[in-house]
């Protein structure tokens, strides 16, 4: 034999074995952390402002798949000049107030989380070019609602079609809107955002990027066309980024276009909940009634026929119910 062992050695047999220092319970109480808010991220790298300066920064591995999106705020540590080069570490994900979630496809059992702690979702739509698409509407609303969010409709190039044919579907739920168009006076759509946190959705083309370098001039964020064959517009929001307001008048979150918008997550009594009239009108409704146009017994049904709610808008809110379940396209 050669080497270090004979083989009448029992070392000779065992596996070597590595040699680690022993497991502690203790884990760091981070004390030196500070508070910071998640402005953008790209490719496993988060963008954090602190203190009026931006960072970038990593997820520490004690966070596990836990995500972090735009909007969250979060516990730092580490180097967080903010210098070149630098990188700090984001150790705790604060509770999220709001959460804005959909799914790929209405089947789908995976929730994605697109911003969290706004407090208003402002669905931009145009009036033409590329046309509106009242379902797509519809399905930010219900995600709106379902996250506690206030929803506020904006009309973009009112200048190429008349914006009450539209306002006529959405009058009966009682949402706000504001009508743009460009060059326009932007001062009620500032006046809607001031002391928030919005949110902006929409598909590509309709003019969120255009609105957002109007409202924040430093923004600088790329303004695409519509396509004229297919009628849609060409995503130039790659990332959602969030950007404050000038005057410290609030902050909006600029995302991606979305062609889709799944719904799979959101439960019909989540839905019914963001209507406290309808809500009360369905406490007799038998048990697992959805409160569609189909469900025999349903209160809404008996509270229109008596006249105690307004027809038009149960028939809205049915819409709406319906957005869940209906093809997009």
């Amino acid at each position: 034999m050669t080497g270090r062992y004979s083989d009448q050695d029992v070392e000779h047999y065992d596996r070597p074995r590595r040699r680690t220092r022993p497991r502690t319970k203790d884990r760091p109480t981070y004390d030196d952390a500070v508070d910071g808010v998640v402005v953008t991220v790209d490719r496993g790298r988060y963008t954090l402002l602190l203190d009026g300066h931006k960072v970038m920064a990593m997820k520490a591995r004690p966070l596990g798949r836990k995500g972090v999106v735009v909007g969250d705020r979060v516990r730092v540590v580490g180097d967080t000049t903010g210098d070149d080069g630098s990188l700090a570490r984001i150790v705790e994900v604060r509770e999220r107030v709001t959460t804005l979630r959909r799914t790929a496809d209405d089947d789908d059992p995976v929730e994605r989380v697109i911003v969290s702690n706004a407090e208003q979702l402002v669905v931009v739509t145009a009036l033409a070019d590329p046309e509106p698409q009242p379902r797509l509407i519809d399905r930010a609303l219900v995600a709106a609602y379902d996250a506690g969010m206030q929803p506020l409709l904006c009309l973009t190039k009112s200048d190429l079609a008349d914006p009450e044919t539209l306002l006529v579907t959405y009058r009966s739920l009682g949402v706000p809107w504001v009508v743009t168009q460009r060059g326009g006076d932007l001062a009620e759509l500032r006046d809607r955002l001031h002391g928030k946190i919005s949110v902006m959705v929409g598909s590509s083309g309709v003019g969120k990027s255009t609105l957002v370098n109007a409202l924040v001039p430093t923004a600088y964020r790329d303004v695409g066309h519509v396509n004229a064959v297919t009628g849609r517009g060409r995503h130039t929001s790659t990332s959602a980024f969030m950007l404050e307001l000038p005057d410290d008048s609030g902050w909006i979150i600029d995302t991606p276009g979305i062609r889709s918008f799944g719904l799979a997550h959101v439960q019909p009594e989540r839905l019914i909940e963001a209507f406290p009239d309808l809500d009360e009108m369905t406490e007799d409704c038998p048990r697992g009634c959805t409160h569609g146009t189909d469900e025999p017994e349903c209160g809404l049904d008996e509270a229109v026929e008596s006249g105690t709610a307004d027809p038009l808008r149960v028939e809205s809110f049915r819409r709406l119910l319906a957005a869940r379940s209906e093809p997009l396209y």
